[in-house]
């Protein structure tokens, strides 16, 4: 699930909590993570060119203690936590990028004097109620592949993500204002106001005057591309299994749309062209944000997820954004089923590879009873992170088979068996798949450690037999070894 920090939609709940409070309310959100067998959390760490964690260029994010550029007091490292307790719990922790906002709507607090606003006020634009990085600027793609790269350099993230802003969402022009001296009889209603362009006039005028040929659309396009193309090879420089995903929004290019689709184009809008990074391999994962409910004809849940299955080229991972937080207590609340049946649909599709869920919110606080219908119907059992054997060099071996024991107490309370495991180390990977055996059915479980405890028996059956094998950091499955029961 997602973990949205910007104006403290999940976490911290508030601004001012102190570290205590925060970090419990961390472990509260992993332990919702856990309960539900999920495998990965996806957390905000840079919501507008702030940080949520010790950065060495910019300033701390104002959604921790309210204010700015000011450290946790007493002091932690807030992506140090999430790391270590994600993985404690054998749950992959990815670091969320805003790319070019640099002032939300919600701020309060004034920009810290390290701020890019400060620093380097020549890459920043006003644009509506916002303040955004010109992504026209070379700097400005620089600053976000030097600040990703420090982050996968100095922290033990398994993904980078980066949401669906690039080129800001289109604001209106202010309605023009009708006076007696200018109204006419057919002059009824004001007309469809255009959007305001963004105010990259500078660097546009630049790129002109040194030759570039492309028009202003496919430039602004450009821009963008050769970011995530960058950002994709910074990541992997520094650690080949590290993933890269983004999470667009959910409609594909105009020309491309299946019969019946209708909306807005990031394409043409946000100048995202995502199914030229799909299909050059510059993602590990796609996360369109499928974000309307299956009867909604022009935005089809089913209709897209088949759109971006077949469009899949290069065979990358597939996870659907899913809206869980349109769950809520107001009349216009979905029901939890459909959050439900949508996971069903998904799991129908050879395609697609799981979901994330907008956001831990409304599961943390279990919405209408979502987090129980989902702990119930569909997360029954554990279930590895899919395999990224494109990242995997060849020459990398697969793991080996572990060396085990088993031990079994029937005289405990409750009686219980115990993997031992004598090789194997936190280098290798971080979990070990696991599947015992009662009677004739096989359990699975994912174990984070090399000492796991399994009940002795399940269903009236004796435990009779364990398959262990290591999962390595690109997800892969190593050697399985079996173990029977003394």
């Amino acid at each position: 699930m997602w973990i949205a920090t910007v104006a403290n939609i999940d976490w911290p709940s508030r601004t001012g909590l102190s570290t205590g409070e925060q970090q419990q309310e961390i472990r509260t959100i992993v332990a919702t993570a856990k309960r539900l067998k999920m495998n990965a959390l996806i957390l905000q760490v840079r919501p507008a060119a702030d940080a949520l964690y010790t950065s060495p260029t910019e300033p701390w994010s104002e959604y921790l203690s309210g204010v700015q550029g000011q450290a946790p007091q007493p002091f932690y490292d807030p992506l140090t936590l999430w790391i270590s307790e994600a993985h404690a719990s054998g749950i992959e922790l990815h670091a969320w990028f805003n790319p070019y906002r640099a002032r939300h709507s919600a701020a309060k607090s004034l920009p810290a004097a390290s701020h890019l606003i400060n620093t380097r006020p020549d890459l920043v634009k006003n644009y509506g109620d916002q303040r955004w990085i010109d992504p026209g600027e070379a700097d400005a793609a620089k600053r976000l592949v030097d600040v990703v790269r420090d982050v996968v350099r100095r922290y033990d993230v398994d993904g980078i993500h980066i949401d669906d802003y690039f080129y800001p969402y289109p604001v209106k022009a202010a309605p023009a204002v009708v006076t007696a001296a200018t109204a006419t009889s057919t002059n009824t209603a004001p007309a469809d106001q255009a959007d305001v362009d963004f105010p990259d006039d500078p660097s546009w005028r630049r790129y002109v005057a040194v030759g570039g040929k492309l028009n202003r659309a496919d430039w602004r396009r450009d821009n963008v591309n050769r970011l995530v193309q960058a950002v994709n090879t910074a990541i992997h420089a520094e650690k080949p299994w590290v993933k890269f995903g983004i999470s667009p929004f959910g409609l594909p290019r105009p020309e491309r749309r299946p019969e019946g689709i209708k909306g807005f184009s990031q394409y043409d809008k946000l100048y995202a062209d995502v199914e030229l990074w799909w299909n050059q391999g510059w993602l590990d994962y796609l996360a369109p944000q499928l974000y309307w409910p299956i009867a909604q004809t022009a935005q089809s849940f089913p209709v897209l997820l088949d759109y971006w299955s077949r469009s899949n080229t290069k065979k990358r991972h597939l996870w659907l954004g899913l809206f869980t937080s349109k769950i809520d207590e107001s009349d216009a609340s979905w029901r939890p089923d459909e959050i439900r049946q949508q996971i069903a649909l998904l799991r129908k599709d050879a395609g697609a590879g799981g979901h994330i869920h907008f956001s831990a919110v409304a599961l943390t606080q279990n919405r209408r009873g979502i987090a129980d219908l989902l702990a119930r119907d569909m997360y029954e059992t554990d279930a590895l992170v899919p395999a990224t054997p494109w990242l995997r060099p060849n020459n990398v071996a697969l793991l080996p088979a572990p060396n085990a024991t088993l031990y079994c107490d029937v005289n405990a309370a409750p009686a219980s068996c115990r993997i031992n495991v004598s090789n194997g180390t936190k280098t290798d990977g971080l979990l070990w798949a696991v599947w015992a055996k009662y009677g004739t059915t096989w359990q699975f479980s994912v174990a984070t450690n090399a000492s796991t405890v399994l009940p002795e028996q399940a269903a009236g059956q004796a435990l009779s037999q364990v398959v262990i094998s290591r999962i390595d950091r690109y997800a892969v499955e190593g050697v399985r070894g079996m173990i029977n029961r003394p």
